[in-house]
This record gives C-alpha cells, structure tokens and sequence, in this order.
C-alpha cells in the first residue's frame, strides 16, 4: 500500500496534467456538439498546454530563464543558417 502512495506522490503533476488533458478533451466534444466554438478553442488550448506540461513533466525539463534563452538562441541560430542557404532568387509570396 505504501508503494501505491509513493508512486502517486512521485506521479501527482504527471497525473493532473494527465486528469486535465482528458478533462479539455471532454470538454472540447460537449462544446463541439452545442455549437460552442470559441469555448471548445479554449478547451483545446488548455489541453494542449497541458500535454506539454505532461511531456515537459516526464522529461524533467523545468521552466528557467536560462533555458528559455538558450531556446531562443538557438532556434535564431538555425534560422539565420537555413535563411542564408536559401538561394537569392526564392519566389516570396506577395
């Protein structure tokens, strides 16, 4: 029994962001079928900020300052790499 409240203790944000992922999907097919749309956009962002949250919780990844710049630099890094490969007569949409 004691293993049990451990492994729910351990798993507590595993298992509400897991609870909330499946509350938004609910949430989202009522609103769908009453014709509530911008509430079931709603329920569907919330369900997908809480899959991240899910992910982010099984890959120990935290929310800091110093990850979320280093997120950044690189994501402009690599785009300044593709954008300087791209040849110069690339059709742009107007």
């Amino acid at each position: 029994m004691s293993t049990l409240t451990t492994g729910f203790m351990m798993m507590r944000w595993e298992l509400l962001s897991a609870l909330m992922m499946f509350l938004a999907s609910q949430m989202n097919v009522v609103c769908r079928q009453t014709s509530k749309n911008t509430l079931a956009f709603m329920c569907s962002g919330l369900g997908l900020s809480m899959t991240c949250w899910f992910v982010m919780g099984l890959m120990g990844m935290t929310f800091s300052v110093e990850a979320i710049t280093q997120f950044w630099m690189t994501s402009k890094d690599v785009f300044i790499d593709i954008m300087s490969k791209t040849p110069t007569n690339w059709p742009m949409p107007s």
